[in-house]
Formats: structure tokens, sequence, C-alpha cells
């Protein structure tokens, strides 16, 4: 009888955002590593840009201009796939010459402008699940880039609001969303957020990340979503549910 072989689990790991690129290249580089050594298929994942921040005075990233010329970098000396979020409908064409999967955030997933233009590019294009959408309603985002010509569509489960200031996560959403046919993604550390907890900044526990992937192994998950910082205590963002570098691999080890 002959086997057929299981296609690799996705792994999707980097900072929050990008603070300068020497961090972000060593990141990837030990992050791609890792990937390699527990046979993830790696994709490097980190912003440019965080328009969405509790606070004005949050910090936001590098700008488009120079966090786009440090992934170009990343890609080219790591040799790995690149994905970014992009905010607003001009930003697809120009970051799509460089990334090679469009991040539609969670809180825009329904925006019609922006999947057509982010679908227009060509690129695979992943939609984060809203907070406040059942995964059934997702097909609604899916038809959008489907109808604009790109079949090429990733979907991420990122925790449902759980009254104010909270998240949970329920599995059923995965099960549902990959009735679609795309592979759908846990974002491990997004879902152990808690939204705005810390009065202008988002708080979160990201000692649960661990459990949401082993619990997403379960149903069944095409791969998982992890932040990931060298020190995540004195990031500049999402610090609270991003994993430390050095317990990454402990994580790794458990769901691979």
């Amino acid at each position: 009888m002959e086997l057929k072989s299981t296609p690799k689990k996705i792994l999707i790991a980097g900072p929050c955002s990008i603070e300068d690129g020497m961090m972000a290249m060593e990141l990837a580089f030990e992050l791609e590593r890792l990937a390699y050594n527990y046979d993830f298929e790696y994709i490097f994942k980190a912003s440019f840009d965080k328009a969405n921040r509790t606070s004005i005075d949050s910090y936001r990233g590098l700008g488009m201009k120079r966090g786009l010329r440090i992934l170009g970098n990343i890609k080219e000396a790591v040799g790995c796939k690149i994905t970014t979020d992009i905010h607003e409908v001009w930003q697809a064409a120009p970051v799509a010459k460089v990334v090679d999967i469009l991040q539609i955030p969670a809180f825009l997933c329904r925006q019609t402008d922006l999947l057509i233009a982010a679908a227009k590019t060509g690129k695979t294009v992943n939609i984060k699940k809203a907070q406040f959408l059942d995964g059934k309603n997702m097909i609604n985002s899916v038809e959008k880039i489907k109808k604009s010509g790109n079949n090429n569509i990733m979907l991420t489960e990122r925790g449902s609001m759980f009254g104010l200031n909270n998240l949970v996560v329920d599995f059923r959403q995965i099960i549902d969303m990959k009735e679609f046919g795309y592979p759908v993604i846990m974002d491990c550390t997004h879902s152990t957020q808690k939204p705005s907890s810390l009065g202008n900044k988002s708080g979160g526990e990201r000692k649960y990340a661990i459990h949401m992937a082993k619990l997403a192994n379960a149903v069944d998950v095409d791969g998982f979503f992890f932040e990931v910082h060298q020190d995540p205590d004195n990031a500049l963002c999402d610090g609270p549910n991003m994993i430390q570098l050095n317990n990454f691999e402990n994580i790794l080890k458990q769901i691979a």
C-alpha cells in the first residue's frame, strides 16, 4: 500500500511590528531554523504600520517605505515567504511587490474595496476572522476575493469577543471555516489578547498560547500564527501576548 505524505503545517511567526531591521532579521533567521527543524512551512510576519492601535500615542511601526525595504531584505537573506498586513486600498499593490501573502486585519475583514484590491494583486490573501463574526459568515469575505479573480485564500481564527476586554476561542469556527476548502490558521497569540484592558493599550496572557495551539491541532487546523519577540516584556507593541523567543522551541515541540 502506498502511503501519501501529509502536507506540512504552516507556521506564520514574527514580531507584532518591525522595531528595527537587525532585530527583525535575527528573529527571522532563528524562526526559520526552528520551523525547519520541526518540519513546518515557514512564513515570516511583521507589520510596517499598526493602524488600529488603542491609543494615538501607541507605537505604530517604521512606515511602509522603510518597512518594505526591511521585509525585502529578510526575504532575500533568509529565503522564506513573507506576510504583512495592509489597512488601506492604496497599500495593496506596492506591498504585493515585496510580500507573498497579504494579511487583512480582523476588524477590516468585511471591507469590500480592501479585499478586492488585495485580490487583484494575485497574491495569496489571508483574511483574519473578525472578533464579532461567526466563522460561517466568513464565506462572504471569501466570495469577495474569489469573484475578484483570485482563489489563493487563507483564513485565520483569532478569537471572538466575550464581554468587555476579553476574547474566547470557539473551535467550531475552525471546523466551519475549513469547510470552505481553504487553509485555516490558528492565531495562538492574538487570541489570548485582552483588548484595551490596560487603559491605553491591550493586555494579554501568553501562557494560554500553547493550549490554543494544541486545541486547534485537535480539530485539524492547517497552521499556526504566533507573534514572537526576543524580549516581549519590553516590546513596543503587543508585548503581553507575544511569545519569548527562548521559549518558542518548547511550544513547537508540542505541536509538531
